[in-house]
C-alpha cells in the first residue's frame, strides 16, 4: 500500500488549496468560509518522485464529540492515526493561534513525521513572517503559498525525506550515508520552444528518446527518462517549452506549460537551455527566477553555440543580463554546448553534479558563525529607527538549498539590501556560486536583552 499524508490544522488556513496544489488538480472545494472541507478525502499522487496517498483533512477544532465540528475532529484524528507523514498547516499571515499550539502539542506525541507547512507566506516577506511557527517545536517551517505555487519545490523534497523508506526501490531499509546517492538526481530540462531541450535530452541519453524538428512545441508532457551519467542514477525530465502567459491560449497547452512548472518543482536541479542565437530572453529569466524562489539548483546550457560568430560579445551580453536580473543568484554556471553534435555536452552533467553538491552542503555551526562575526566586521549591521540592529548569530537548520537563521534584537527589522550583503557574503565565504540561499532572521523577545 502506498504511504499516506496526510493535511491537518485549523479551518480555513488552506489545507484544501495545498491538497489541490499537490494533487494537481483541483479536487477539494476551496472558500473562504472556515469548515468547508467536513469529510477526509483522499487522492493517489506524486510527491518528490515517491508515489502517495494524499488525504486533506477536516479543520481540527475542540469540540464536543456530539456536535458537527466534534465529528469532524474524530475523523481527523483517525488520519492522524493513519498517516506515515503529516503537514501541520498554518495560516503565517494571521499568525500562529492557541488552537494551532494545542495541536502542535498533540502532534509531538504522536510520534510520526511532521512537516510544518506555514501557508500564505507569498514573497520574501511572507517567508520572513513564517519564521514565528518556530515555537511550535515542529522543526523548520516551511513558508508556501499554495494559491500561487510558491515554495512547493522544498515542500515536496521535505515530504520526500520524511517517507518510509520505498521497499521497491531498496533491498534493504537502513538509512545510512549511502542512501541519497542510490537515489537518481532528479533533473528537469526547461527553456522556451525550440531552444533544443529534446535535442540535448537524446544527446545526453545517447538514444533518439524524444521526437525533434524545427517546429516548436514538438514535446506536450513532461516525459521523465531513467538514465545513468556515470555518476550515478538520473531521472531526466523533458518539459514543454514555456512561453509566455499572454501567449497561451490552448487548453492543451495550459496543460503543457502546468506539467513542465510541476516538473520544475519536483526536481532537485535545472538545466536551462538558451537559444545562444537569441540570448537570454525575459521568459528565460522567468523561469531562472522561478527556479530560484523554488530552490532548485541551476545551470544555464548556452545552445546552438557553434552558430555564434562573435562569441565573447554573445557570453558578454548574456552575464550583463544575468548580473542585472538574476542578482540573487549571483555566478550561476553556464555551459556553452551544441546539442545537435554533442559539442560541449561531455561537461554539462559535471557542472551539474558541482551545483547540486554545493546546493547539498551543509556549513558546520563553528564555520557559519565565524563567517557570521567577520561579515558583520567588515559592515556592521545598520540603524532601524536610530538604533543599531545587533545580529548575534546564525544557525543553518537545512541544505537544499541553504538556508541560514539569523537571530538577534529586532533581526526581522532588517533591511533589504543588508540581507542582500549577507548573502553574497556567504557564497564568496563558502564558495557557493549560483546557489540559491534562503535567509531568515529572527528577533529575540526577551526585554532585556539591550541591557549591558
Amino acid at each position: 500500500m502506498l504511504p499516506l499524508v496526510a493535511i491537518l490544522g485549523r479551518p480555513n488556513v488552506g489545507k484544501s488549496t495545498l491538497f489541490n496544489r499537490l494533487a494537481r488538480r483541483r479536487i477539494a472545494i476551496v472558500d473562504d468560509t472556515p469548515g468547508v472541507t467536513r469529510d477526509r478525502r483522499e487522492v493517489e499522487t506524486e510527491i518528490g518522485g515517491r508515489k502517495v496517498r494524499l488525504m486533506d483533512t477536516a479543520g481540527l477544532e475542540e469540540a464536543p464529540p456530539e456536535t458537527i465540528p466534534g465529528r469532524m475532529r474524530q475523523s481527523t484524528d483517525t488520519a492522524l492515526d493513519m498517516a506515515d507523514v503529516v503537514l501541520l498547516v498554518i495560516d503565517a499571515r494571521f499568525g500562529l493561534t492557541p488552537v494551532d499550539k494545542t495541536f502542535a502539542d498533540i502532534l509531538r506525541r504522536a510520534n510520526k513525521p511532521v512537516i510544518l507547512v506555514a501557508n500564505k507566506a507569498e514573497g520574501r516577506a511572507g517567508a520572513t513572517s513564517a519564521m514565528e511557527a518556530y515555537e511550535l517545536g515542529l522543526g523548520d517551517p516551511l513558508p508556501v503559498s499554495a494559491e500561487h505555487g510558491e515554495g512547493f519545490g522544498e515542500l515536496h523534497e521535505a515530504v520526500a525525506e520524511a517517507l518510509p523508506p520505498d521497499p521497491e526501490a531498496r533491498d534493504y531499509d537502513q538509512e545510512d550515508e549511502d542512501d541519497r546517492a542510490n537515489r537518481p538526481l532528479r533533473l528537469a530540462i526547461l527553456g522556451r520552444p525550440n531552444a533544443g531541450k529534446s535535442t540535448l535530452l537524446n544527446t545526453l541519453v545517447g538514444e533518439e528518446r524524444m521526437i525533434t524538428g524545427p517546429e516548436p512545441g514538438l514535446t506536450r508532457d513532461a516525459i521523465p527518462v531513467e538514465w545513468n551519467d556515470g555518476q550515478g542514477p538520473v531521472r531526466l525530465v523533458d518539459t514543454a517549452g514555456l512561453r509566455r502567459k499572454a501567449r497561451i491560449h490552448e487548453k492543451l497547452e495550459q496543460l503543457s506549460t502546468y506539467s513542465s512548472i510541476e516538473a520544475l518543482k519536483q526536481a532537485e536541479a535545472i538545466i536551462l537551455v538558451l537559444d545562444a542565437q537569441l540570448g537570454m530572453e525575459e521568459q528565460d529569466i522567468r523561469i531562472a527566477r522561478l527556479a530560484e524562489r523554488e530552490g532548485r539548483a541551476l545551470v544555464i546550457a548556452l545552445n546552438k553555440w557553434d552558430a555564434i560568430e562573435d562569441r565573447p560579445a554573445a557570453r558578454k551580453r548574456l552575464d550583463d543580463t544575468l548580473t542585472a536580473s538574476l542578482a540573487q543568484m549571483k555566478g550561476v554556471t553556464v555551459v556553452p554546448i551544441s546539442a545537435a553534435n554533442g559539442r560541449g555536452v561531455d561537461k554539462l552533467m559535471p557542472a551539474v553534479r558541482k551545483v547540486v553538491e554545493l546546493w547539498n552542503r551543509r556549513i558546520p555551526t563553528g564555520a557559519l558563525n565565524r563567517w557570521f562575526e567577520d561579515a558583520l566586521s567588515r559592515h556592521q549591521p545598520p540603524l532601524v529607527s536610530g538604533k543599531r540592529l545587533k545580529l548575534r548569530y546564525a544557525t543553518m537548520p537545512k541544505a537544499r538549498p541553504p538556508t541560514i537563521v539569523v537571530f538577534g534584537t529586532r533581526a526581522e527589522q532588517t533591511p533589504q539590501d543588508y540581507q542582500r550583503y549577507l548573502v553574497n557574503s556567504f557564497r564568496e565565504a563558502f564558495d557557493m556560486p549560483g546557489v540559491p540561499v534562503r535567509l531568515s532572521f529572527k528577533g529575540t523577545e526577551n526585554p532585556y536583552v539591550d541591557e549591558d
